[in-house]
C-alpha cells in the first residue's frame, strides 16, 4: 500500500478526513494479520480495533523510515502480542479464518481443495512458535520485504531471514508428513523468495 503524501501529511495535522482515508486503507491488513496470529474472529477485531487507536494516538511520531503499512503492522503486532499474554489463544471455528484469506477460487472443486489447503496450513501454522508464525505471515501473508518486516518485528534482517528460514524447514516437515502436501498453482515457483 502507498499512501499518498499529501494524505499522510493532512493526517499527521488531524485532518479527519485524511485520517479516515488512513484507517480505512489500514484495517484489512491489520485484522488479516491479526486473524493470522489469533485465529478467533472476535480476538482479530479487536486487535484491529486497539491498532487503529493506537496508530491514530502516535502518528505524529511517525519519522517516515519505513512505510506507513509497515510501521503500523509493528503497531498491530504489539497488539497482537500483548492479547497472546492476557489470554491463550481461542481454537479457530473452521471457516472464520479461511473467509479472510484473499484468493478466490474459480470453480467449486477448486474451492473445496483450497478450503482443504489453506486449513491444512493455518493446521501446521498454528503448531509454529509465535515469532516463526509472526515472521512468516509477515513476509508472506502481508508480501513485507525482509527489511519491512524486521522494521515490524523490531528486529535486525538477519534474524528475519532465520526465523523465516526455520518456520519454513518446519512447514516442509509437518506438510511432508501430511497425508496430501499442498498443490503447487501450475507455472509458480514452489519456494518463496527471502530476498524480496
Amino acid at each position: 500500500m502507498r499512501v499518498d503524501d499529501r494524505i499522510l501529511y493532512a493526517a499527521r495535522r488531524g485532518d479527519r478526513a485524511a485520517l479516515a482515508t488512513l484507517l480505512r486503507e489500514l484495517q484489512d491488513p491489520w485484522y488479516r494479520f491479526a486473524l493470522s496470529l489469533l485465529g478467533d474472529v472476535e480476538r482479530a477485531r479487536e486487535a484491529a480495533q486497539e491498532t487503529g487507536l493506537r496508530f491514530l494516538k502516535t502518528l505524529a511520531a511517525f519519522r517516515g523510515d519505513s512505510q506507513l503499512q509497515t510501521w503500523s503492522l509493528g503497531i498491530a503486532l504489539n497488539v497482537v502480542r500483548e492479547m497472546r499474554r492476557k489470554a491463550r489463544p481461542l481454537p479457530d471455528e473452521g471457516g472464520e479464518f479461511l473467509m479472510a484469506m484473499r484468493t478466490a477460487p474459480g470453480s467449486p472443486l477448486e474451492a473445496t481443495d483450497l478450503a482443504e489447503q489453506r486449513a491444512k496450513l493455518h493446521a501446521v501454522l498454528a503448531d509454529l512458535p509465535d515469532r516463526q508464525r509472526e515472521a512468516v505471515t509477515l513476509r508472506f501473508f502481508e508480501e513485507l520485504s525482509v527489511v519491512e518486516t524486521a522494521r515490524a518485528m523490531k528486529c535486525a534482517e538477519g534474524t528475519v531471514k532465520a526465523t523465516v528460514h526455520q518456520a519454513l524447514r518446519s512447514l516442509k516437515q509437518k506438510l511432508s508428513d501430511a497425508p496430501r502436501p499442498l498443490a503447487v498453482t501450475a507455472g509458480a515457483d514452489p519456494r518463496p523468495s527471502l530476498m524480496r
